[in-house]
């Protein structure tokens, strides 16, 4: 099964989502992440992060939702609100789902004020995936409604 973690850019949360998804899911599941206007860089801040969690960075980089390397079988959207951020609408035959992270790249202060946002929207994202994880999943790929259930339930909770 094939996971897209989707927002507008592809810098900041969708990469954390795809990296922690990988670092944590089964080998039959793989997450990858894209954006409807790519950034063309993963965000320093996001790569330092996931590289202090243990989390390898090898091989992630913003790429737009043309250029995905599969079809999805879920798209997880984890665009927020706060800045009226547009989220894209990803068509076709896929399960979707909107798991909501405000965007730690438009959080204006110190350095530490700007970590600690990036830190708040990767352990909403891990937490999420570890509650999806923690799924019957073996049972819930043939029981689309369920699982739908389940991740829009997951979309709401909070580390």
């Amino acid at each position: 099964m094939n996971v897209l973690f989707l927002c507008t850019g592809n810098s900041c949360r969708s990469i954390l989502g795809e990296a922690t998804f990988n670092h944590l899911a089964p080998a039959a599941w793989r997450a990858m992440s894209a954006g409807s206007k790519p950034t063309g860089q993963v965000h320093p801040r996001s790569l330092a992060l996931l590289e202090r969690e243990g989390i390898s960075t090898e091989g992630y980089y913003s790429k737009s939702w043309n250029d995905l390397p599969t079809t999805p079988d879920i798209v997880l959207s984890v665009c927020g609100n706060a800045a009226n951020e547009t989220c894209p609408a990803y068509l076709g035959p896929v399960l979707r789902s909107h798991w909501g992270v405000e965007d730690p790249a438009h959080v204006a202060g110190s350095d530490a004020e700007i970590d600690a946002a990036f830190m708040t929207a990767y352990r909403i994202l891990r937490h999420r995936i570890e509650q999806f994880l923690a799924l019957p999943l073996n049972d819930l790929q043939n029981d689309r409604e369920r699982l739908k259930a389940e991740l829009d339930r997951i979309s709401t909770l909070l580390p």
